[in-house]
């Protein structure tokens, strides 16, 4: 039984010595696919806080994101040094869905749903209009990092798996604790969970503010390695989608879920998309619909011994 425990973690350590060896293993083009796979397990784990453990289906994320890339970048060009700008991004992404998170989530279903959709729009709005801070709808040059192509490339992949890693531990911590079963109580019956003595509200907002701490880590880290933000790819409701996928199509309020999710989504949206150039959204459209209507409590969650046993049988 307790083999059965340990040995995810092997294969989750075997997966991330796998991703930072890419450098030394493969071509830039590969690296990059590492440091997007490991951008997006974070991203995914950040949901996962919210639309995994509370059931509460957040489409915040790229409003996180988009903030943490814009605050990052306007810091960091305003001379702030790169890595504290990226802290600073971070709390700033923080003080925000804490304060929105009071109104916000006194929401429920889908009205929190559309809520967390308008905060995207509204993001990109203010960031399209504020022109002499976000540089309007033409986007944001940032200041780019010193040295060759190679270790740029690899000092934010390892940005990235750090950010990676530190949200994994948090949600093995969230997973184990008291936190972690207040969530799955109100992600089964909210009002059953306020009866018991939980702090709905208070379990709630730690939970969004878990889910945006990350993501602003991210955006500002992101703007970075990129050099360049605008409005549209920064404040990008196709990345909030993207997100909530990965962790349905691993398994929504586990721990290893988001990370399966993202790195099978990633590897196969490369995959078609080097494929069928013209026709690759449509068809990882049609493909990740299939998965979850087949797949609807994710990949972990299937059994598969007893599928194997019945091909064989």
């Amino acid at each position: 039984m307790r083999t059965n425990r340990i040995w995810p973690y092997f294969l989750l350590a075997a997966w991330i010595l796998l991703l930072a060896a890419s450098p030394f293993l493969a071509n830039n083009y590969l690296m990059k696919i590492a440091t997007y796979i490991a951008m997006f397990a974070a991203i995914a784990m950040s949901w996962n806080f919210i639309g995994g453990y509370a059931g509460y289906p957040s489409f915040a994320t790229a409003a996180f994101v988009g903030l943490g890339s814009y605050s990052g970048a306007i810091l960091q060009n305003a001379g702030l040094p790169m890595f504290l700008a990226w802290g600073a991004a971070a709390v700033i992404v923080v003080v925000f869905s804490a304060s929105i998170g009071l109104i916000i989530l006194r929401m429920k279903g889908h009205y929190f749903a559309i809520g967390s959709i308008a905060l995207v729009d509204i993001g990109s709005h203010t960031a399209s209009s504020w022109s002499s801070l976000t540089g309007g709808g033409e986007g944001l040059n940032v200041k780019i990092m010193q040295g060759g192509p190679e270790l740029v490339g690899m000092i934010f992949l390892y940005t990235m798996l750090a950010i990676m890693l530190l949200a994994f531990i948090t949600t093995v911590i969230v997973d184990r604790s008291k936190l972690g079963f207040g969530l799955r109580c109100i992600q089964q019956n909210e009002d059953a969970a306020d009866m018991l003595g939980i702090n709905v509200m208070l379990y709630k907002n730690i939970a969004f503010i878990l889910s945006s701490v990350f993501c602003g880590i991210i955006g500002a880290a992101y703007a970075s390695w990129v050099a360049y933000i605008s409005p549209l790819d920064s404040f990008s409701i196709l990345l909030t989608l993207k997100a909530a996928v990965m962790v349905l199509l691993g398994g929504a309020g586990t721990v290893f879920g988001p990370i399966v999710g993202s790195a099978a989504l990633v590897i196969f949206e490369e995959t078609i998309w080097s494929r069928f150039l013209s026709l690759h959204q449509g068809i990882l459209g049609l493909v990740i619909v299939l998965l979850i209507f087949f797949l609807p409590n994710g990949l972990l969650k299937v059994d598969w011994s007893k599928l194997w046993a019945k091909k064989n049988g």
